[in-house]
């Protein structure tokens, strides 16, 4: 029998394992013990053709060939073109901030208004991430947008932390971060109007804080109502520390005082503190312990720390009060330990306010659940925030809750949602509400909020509850609308769909029970890709893997497949769990699973039961059933998918991260015979060994079927449970091929998962290679470190077609 391609090598090695067996046979004359020799022979035959195939891969990508494939591969395998394809893709950029200005009225009625916008963007070259600003004008009537364009050219963004309009658009606050020529960083606090910088002040020499905090769980910078002070939040003051054998020398006054600036007086040093642990908020928030709220006098320079509020709360997300009394602020509880806070919206906290004059403290609402992204009204009366219930998994469904200023009382405007009602609306899974989302009647709220695997703009009526969709109807093939800003009901968005890259739109809101009629203007649009095309799929799980305790559930994919295939054409599938396991990937632009589209792979992005955006008895469906519900659910929709004419049945793959890490470690183990390659980014492996070294201990006692109370102690049979949940006891079955892909800061999923899933497979012999980047947290983001990822991804899956 003939075969195609083969190499000499091969074929010396397959004729070796032939004249085994016929000389076999002839000694002993049985089969039986030619049986086993043929086994080794063959084994020795898999080896050494791994290893031919593993050289001339090694060799192509060496010199930029073609990698060595079957004959009939749909896929682009040449390492030039996939970096090519890489390139090309990654230029898109995503909209970051919108911000709008004041309506201008010309001498003759004319209406306008400049948008200014934020955006982000990979640069290779430079290995990071750029941030430039780009402006619009728009002419209307009183409703309806007239004409809209550009207004100059891209201008980058350098040093530029957080920035904020005054609320009469007049002035603008910068905090901008700038490295000197002895190589130290200082942060500066720049106001600017109109035509030039009126002032920058260097916060650093002041010496009243740490270092401003600029994230989106604590940061703010916010304008006063009358623009006389600035508000913002940075790490305290650290007492000033030394050895008890090397004290530092005294400054003199010329020395300490920097840019002309003295501090108040000088700090006796403390010894024997150097090396007091500080314990921060975890992942993407480390050295960030205990936060203050800052107010800056404009006029005067002088900054108050405030003081009155509990010592065992952390504050952050802060505005002023209606009359600038005081400080509304959502503050954490981080007594007594401080769990990790990004990607969870489950932490005990409340809504506080301090007073400026008195210094008291009181909480507003909530004792009991975790409370974030307050908003104030148009009319200064009301506050809208989310609400989600204290434990349990870490991404929820959330009530969308009031507190009313004047008569404090608080009140639920849209509650926790079980499952979607007889509308289909699944309830609210929002990380923050945007920054400015009351309509101008301060009777209604726009939020952006997953449903399922799409992402919708609604509108809510604070006093009805009543909900309308600006999106589900729309004519736009767009799969995900985010809100950026609103301002007089002018409101400024971005969409994009899995084969679109970023569009930024705008449009006004209709009146109150017409808002479905609302027209949507293009500011900046994207082109779909020709060459992609996508749709949702929905799956039931058959009944023998139904939740006895949450049935009748379904959960959906979203596929990605080359456009224009040719007939009778098979294409490789990559199956793609996300992470979480409480997250859920919306139908948005996706720069890998794009990407690997255009590569050739048919790309499937599995939801799988306990995804957000499904009700919240989906999310409660998983805890106690990970490794089994959520694995059988991805095997389940791969299976269903491989049917389809157009995938390659001996063709699949599979990937993830994190918690998808976890679940493609668990699919090769428990279907060995299924994929032909994975690859594992930041996997949990073991839940029971993550438990003392993670951010979240939490997450491993919830998923694993556990309350968790802080402090208690693991038992034998805790880990135990923990331990049969988790894919390394099933490393023994893995055959496939593994590329592991771990980030050496990562708090959420230390590295040392990856490495003891690494181990448990090189001392089997199953093929596996580790990738270890230095300098990257869990979500490998930094543009070096994503595109290395995915090349390395790319030809990894291409090695094994």
């Amino acid at each position: 029998m003939s075969r195609e391609g083969e190499s000499e090598d091969c074929r010396f090695w397959r004729s070796k394992l032939k004249n085994v067996l016929l000389e076999k046979r002839s000694r002993s004359g049985s089969i039986k013990g030619a049986r086993e020799s043929t086994f080794r022979a063959y084994a020795l035959l898999q080896e050494k053709s791994r290893e031919v195939r593993d050289e001339q891969w090694t060799s192509a990508i060496r010199e930029g060939a073609q990698c060595p494939c079957p004959p009939d591969t749909k896929v682009i395998t040449n390492p030039n073109e996939v970096a090519e394809i890489y390139k090309e893709l990654s230029k898109f950029p995503s909209l970051a901030k919108a911000c709008i200005g004041p309506e201008v009225i010309s001498q003759y009625g004319g209406k306008h208004r400049n948008i200014y916008t934020e955006w982000s963007q990979r640069d290779l070259e430079r290995a990071e991430r750029v941030k430039f600003c780009r402006q619009y004008i728009l002419f209307h009537d009183e409703d309806s947008i007239v004409y809209t364009g550009p207004s100059g050219n891209c201008i980058e963004l350098q040093g530029e932390l957080l920035s904020k309009e005054s609320p009469s658009g007049l002035l603008k606050a910068v905090l901008r971060e700038h490295t000197n020529k002895k190589g130290e960083e200082k942060q500066f606090l720049e106001i600017w109007n109109k035509n030039s910088k009126e002032k920058s002040i260097n916060l650093t020499a002041l010496d009243k804080h740490g270092k401003v905090y600029e994230d989106d769980h604590f940061g703010c910078l916010v304008w006063s109502h009358s623009e006389t002070h600035i508000l913002y939040v940075a790490e305290k003051k650290r007492p000033k520390v030394e050895s008890f054998f090397q004290p530092k020398p005294q400054l003199s006054v010329n020395e300490e005082e920097e840019d002309n600036i003295k501090p108040e007086k000088q700090e006796k040093p403390v010894k024997g503190d150097e090396f007091v642990f500080w314990e921060d908020w975890g992942e993407t928030l480390m050295k960030k312990t205990t936060p203050v709220l800052c107010a800056l006098d404009i006029e005067s320079n002088n900054i108050s720390v405030l003081e009155g509020i509990p010592e065992h709360i952390s504050p952050g997300q802060a505005f002023w009060a209606p009359n600038d009394t005081g400080i509304i602020f959502v503050g954490w509880d981080h007594e007594p330990q401080r769990l990790g806070l990004v990607y969870c919206n489950n932490r005990k906290s409340g809504l506080y306010y301090v007073d400026l004059t008195g210094g008291n403290c009181v909480q507003l609402a909530s004792q009991t659940n975790a409370v974030w992204s307050p908003r104030l009204s148009p009319d200064k009366c009301r506050i809208i925030y989310l609400e989600s219930d204290v434990g349990g998994p870490h991404q929820q469904c959330s009530r969308l809750c009031m507190y009313d200023w004047y008569t404090k009382v608080t009140s639920t405007v849209v509650d926790i949602v079980t499952r979607p009602n007889k509308s289909g609306f699944t309830g609210i899974y929002s990380s923050a509400l945007a920054q400015s989302c009351w309509a101008m009647d301060s009777q209604r709220v726009i939020i952006d909020t997953c449903q399922r695997s799409r992402k919708d703009l609604l509108v809510i009526n604070i006093t009805t509850g009543s909900l309308t969709s600006l999106t589900s109807g729309s004519n736009s093939v767009a799969g995900s609308w985010t809100l950026l800003a609103i301002h007089q009901d002018l409101m400024v968005v971005t969409c994009s769909s899995p084969n679109c890259p970023p569009s930024l739109k705008v449009g006004f809101l209709p009146a109150p029970g017409k808002e479905q009629g609302i027209i949507w203007v293009a500011l900046d649009e994207a082109e779909p890709l020709p060459t992609i095309e996508w749709n949702i799929l929905n799956f039931t799980p058959p009944h023998e893997q139904q939740n006895p305790k949450f049935p009748a559930m379904d959960f959906e994919g979203i596929l990605l497949k080359p456009g224009e295939m040719e007939e009778g054409a098979s294409h490789p599938l990559i199956v793609w769990p996300h992470g979480g396991p409480h997250s859920v990937f919306i139908a948005e632009w996706l720069l890998y699973p794009v990407a690997l589209c255009r590569l050739g792979f048919v790309v499937l992005l599995v939801n799988y039961r306990g995804s957000a955006g499904f009700g919240q008895d989906c999310i409660y469906s998983l805890p106690g059933n990970v490794g089994s519900q959520d694995v059988k659910d991805v095997q389940f929709s791969a299976e269903q998918v491989l049917k389809e004419r157009f995938t390659d049945t001996s063709k699949a793959f599979v990937i993830g991260g994190s918690h998808g890490g976890f679940l493609a470690s668990h699919l090769v183990g428990q279907y060995p015979e299924f994929y032909k390659a994975g690859v594992i980014r930041n996997p949990v492996t073991n839940i029971a060994s993550m438990l003392g070294t993670t951010d979240i201990p939490d997450w491993c006692m919830v998923e694993a079927g556990f309350e968790y109370v802080a402090g208690q102690l693991p038992t034998p049979a805790l880990l135990e449970a923990m331990l049969n949940r988790s894919p390394i006891i099933r490393a023994s079955q893995v055959k496939s091929p593994m590329l592991i892909m771990l980030g050496e800061k990562d708090k959420r999923v230390p590295p040392t998962q990856g490495l003891e899933f690494y181990r448990a497979l090189k001392s089997r012999g199953v093929s596996v290679r580790l990738l270890w980047y230095p300098d990257n947290n869990h979500s490998l983001s930094k543009v070096d470190a994503e595109a290395d990822g995915f090349m390395n991804v790319a030809l990894w899956f291409v090695k094994h077609l």
